[in-house]
């Protein structure tokens, strides 16, 4: 009997070897994600409610619930996962930042969602400051917006306080419009919420994925991901009003127009919050 135990000792260990000498990149895929650290961000808290003045949905708590589900999706994963908040408190954009900065290897996602005098807007965006935060957000946004019934609004690059100050590829992810009925409808059902999580979960793991071709259509194959196409709004003033959806000047009216349709949940905190 001893002698079978210290067989089976033996054998383990070489079973655990091949097993990973057979899958390589599975292998290299679990120690990349053991050694990276995610710092999740919900947007608002506290006395910071989020969205604009009346509105029925309370952005904090939409943001809180889809970050809640993200960090046991990415843990599960393997990921070290940190909070910048994991309950109804105010954390000032310092510290969500000082938070991400402090973790050389880390990644930083923002969860929000928009809102806007007009009803009628809708559609997910994405936003990215630094270049070599494009990768991820192209993978967050391609699963996000690839798996959720709202218009594509695009990826974005904008100085937004918590992008332009962290250290470490950063994105921002604005998951639907709270004042639009549909998508105000769909952010209250916690399976949305949980397929939020589960798309913005998949860009995560798939931001090694993206691919250098230039595309804005989902492609059906899994393999690779294509880097999003974007429209650069770092010239566009953090004042918190404005966002424009599209690049293209086809009308100095429309684009006026369309400019001041959405608050942007970031950006309406930043009127609260100077971005210094």
């Amino acid at each position: 009997m001893p002698g079978k135990l210290s067989q089976l000792r033996f054998i383990i260990p070489v079973l655990s070897i091949a097993t990973l000498a057979c899958d390589p990149s599975r292998a290299a895929e679990r120690s990349r994600e053991a050694s990276t650290t995610v710092v999740i961000d919900a947007g608002h808290g506290g006395f910071d409610r989020g969205g604009i003045p009346g509105q029925r949905i309370p952005e904090k708590e939409m943001t809180l619930d889809v970050a809640q589900r993200l960090k046991g999706l990415l843990a599960a994963s393997g990921y070290r996962v940190v909070m910048t908040r994991d309950s109804d408190v105010f954390v000032p954009l310092p510290t969500r930042v000082a938070i991400a900065n402090s973790y050389q290897n880390g990644i930083f996602v923002c969860i929000h969602f928009n809102s806007a005098k007009r009803i009628g807007a809708d559609g997910i965006e994405t936003y990215f400051y630094s270049r070599d935060s494009l990768p991820l957000a192209s993978a967050v946004h391609y699963f996000v917006a690839g798996g959720a019934p709202s218009p594509n609004r695009g990826v974005r690059r904008r100085g937004f306080y918590v992008l332009r100050k962290t250290k470490i590829p950063a994105v921002l992810v604005e998951c639907g419009f709270l004042t639009n009925p549909n998508e105000g409808q769909y952010a209250q059902s916690p399976s949305y919420r949980q397929k939020l999580a589960e798309e913005i979960g998949a860009g995560v793991r798939g931001r090694f994925s993206v691919s250098s071709a230039l595309s804005s259509a989902r492609v059906a194959t899994g393999e690779s991901i294509p880097l999003q196409s974007y429209t650069d709004q770092t010239n566009v003033r953090s004042s918190g009003r404005s966002r424009s959806k599209h690049s293209n000047k086809r009308s100095s009216r429309k684009k006026k127009k369309r400019s001041s349709e959405s608050t942007g949940s970031e950006a309406s905190a930043t009127s609260k919050e100077p971005e210094g």
